[in-house]
């Protein structure tokens, strides 16, 4: 059986997971406006931006004290979903 403040705890972590899913859906709605700036599918990926938000990141995770190796993974991993899903949805605009 799973202890009280565990159970707490965890419903804790389902709220936030609802606003990360709200969050998601946000960005997904302006990465979907920015494909549609985008003329030819090699504009998907820019390297020279994808350098900035991981330095960004890693910058402001050290100032709010979070670790920073996790956001590093956690953004690594939500830019290549999204280039993913431009590269998915590229032909469909």
């Amino acid at each position: 059986m799973v202890n009280r403040n565990i159970l707490k705890i965890r419903k804790q972590l389902d709220s936030i997971d609802d606003d990360l899913l709200n969050l998601i859906k946000k960005r997904t709605k302006l990465v979907s406006l920015i494909l549609k700036n985008k003329k030819f599918k090699n504009e998907i990926v820019d390297n020279k931006r994808i350098s900035v938000i991981l330095k960004n990141i890693k910058k402001k995770s050290r100032k709010k004290k979070i670790d920073v190796i996790v956001t590093e993974k956690i953004w690594k991993s939500m830019i290549r979903s999204f280039i993913d899903y431009e590269y998915r949805n590229f032909d469909k605009k």
